[in-house]
């Protein structure tokens, strides 16, 4: 059975839904479908993750989201700084496929969405790395994007995550923190955390 979001090619019956939703004050049209994470509305984490996340303090460079699922983040973060680029990778072609013709949709064509197993196909360095990472596909999945992030962040770049607190948001604190040497709580709500860490 490889119906789950995380899978590259999820086996499911299609059932597509259309819907607007309101991110960063500005209003979107989403397309989604069986297979995807969240497809009825944007998840409460990633609501949380957007508000939170801390783009003043990026520095100049591209932008990367890291997980985008049919692209609430990553369009949000576009629509909302026009002079961004944003990366948009996702390992579900499904997923992908309705990230596409979501930011069509919505007229954003400052983002780049393409294939990545994690950052398999990521080859450049970004300013941002922004993700709701996919506690499902297990923790070493999860691990794997937050460790290997410091090597895809721009010097002053900042990796910023939501992660439940029962979904192991402690335990990602402290990886963070090995790996970066700093990370701090942005905002603490309904028992997700965001976490940031900054390539110094």
């Amino acid at each position: 059975m490889t119906n789950h979001y995380y899978t590259q090619n999820p086996d499911v019956l299609h059932e597509e839904q259309h819907w607007p939703f309101t991110l960063l004050g500005n209003e979107l049209l989403f397309t989604t479908d069986n297979g995807v994470f969240s497809k009825n509305r944007v998840d409460y984490g990633s609501r949380v993750l957007l508000e939170a996340f801390n783009a003043d303090k990026t520095p100049a460079g591209p932008w990367l989201d890291l997980g985008t699922g049919y692209g609430p983040i990553g369009l949000a973060l576009a629509k909302q700084w026009p002079e961004r680029q944003v990366t948009m990778v996702d390992v579900n072609e499904l997923a992908l496929a309705l990230a596409r013709q979501n930011a069509v949709a919505n007229q954003i064509e400052n983002v780049e969405i393409k294939s990545s197993d994690i950052y398999a196909n990521v080859t450049q360095r970004y300013a941002a790395i922004i993700t709701n990472p996919p506690v499902r596909a297990g923790k070493q999945v999860v691990t794997t994007m937050l460790e290997e992030a410091a090597l895809h962040l721009l010097p002053g770049g900042t990796l910023t995550v939501v992660l439940q607190k029962k979904q192991g948001a402690p335990s990602a604190k402290k990886h963070m923190t090995e790996t970066f040497g700093n990370c701090q709580i942005l905002k603490k709500d309904k028992g997700y955390y965001i976490l940031e860490s900054t390539l110094n």
